[in-house]
């Protein structure tokens, strides 16, 4: 008996078994048997093949381990913890972006590193020229949150971080106007990196700098409500934000 559910899914997406395997890691031997033997994978399996083929796991397997709670679900959203931010591939920070194509966010204080690379800029603009919405959203330099957090990671010079970030994107203000730019005075818990159906959650910890502090690797899940929590984060600080203003940038 064979899973025509899933042979048909993949043929809708124009996707072949050999795309699958590789999206979500496994031996395509593996996805062949899916179809060919009607094996039900393991349930992270199951919802990683939904995401890719954007349908919900319940139609492409009616095994009971298909319907799981909530709990269950927001654990599969997450792809990888990495112990450090140091230690994400280089490489992780722009894929995800350019892959997507509605939502590009940036949720920081400074997010400096990002700030001075050419190519984030590049993409920047590829992408609100592809109609994304782009956001960048930076503390406040004047606000309490963005002196208290400086005097949590051992230092008082988030502020000038954040004038240094702003005077490096300031070439793209009146360029790419449709680039947004806003600064928030939120408390921050996470620095925040989505990518349409992705993002990047580096965690904020109490007397280390954000790049020494734990990253984890989310893919929204159908179901799940850990991606939408951090999302939905994002909104909030965004609709609280200001627009940029000269002595943002000067400190005068």
């Amino acid at each position: 008996m064979s899973n025509e559910r899933l042979r048909s899914a993949l043929l809708a997406q124009g996707k072949t078994l050999q795309d699958l395997a590789e999206a979500i890691d496994v031996n395509p031997k593996t996805v062949e048997r899916w179809i060919t033997q009607d094996k039900v994978p393991y349930r992270r399996h199951q919802y990683a093949t939904a995401a890719f083929l954007k349908v919900d796991a319940t139609t492409l397997w009616d095994d009971s381990r298909a319907v799981e709670s909530a709990a269950d679900l927001s654990k599969a959203e997450i792809l990888t913890v990495y112990p450090h931010r140091h230690m994400v591939p280089s490489s992780l920070w722009r894929d995800i972006y350019e892959r997507a194509e509605k939502h590009v966010d940036v949720l920081v204080y400074s997010g400096l590193w990002l700030s001075e690379d050419p190519q984030f800029h590049d993409l920047l603009k590829r992408k609100v020229q592809g109609n994304a919405q782009v956001r960048i959203l930076l503390g406040d330099p004047g606000c309490r949150a963005v002196e208290q957090r400086g005097i949590d990671e051992g230092h008082r010079i988030m502020d000038g971080k954040i004038r240094n970030a702003l005077m490096n994107y300031q070439p793209l203000f009146a360029s790419h106007p449709d680039i947004g730019f806003r600064l928030h005075d939120a408390t921050l818990y996470n620095s925040l990196f989505r990518a349409d159906d992705e993002m990047l959650v580096n965690t904020h910890v109490y007397g280390i700098g954000a790049y020494m502090a734990p990253v984890l690797h989310l893919r929204r899940l159908p179901g799940g409500g850990l991606f939408d929590t951090y999302a939905n984060s994002i909104e909030q600080t965004w609709g609280g934000a200001r627009q940029v203003a000269d002595h943002d940038i000067t400190g005068a």
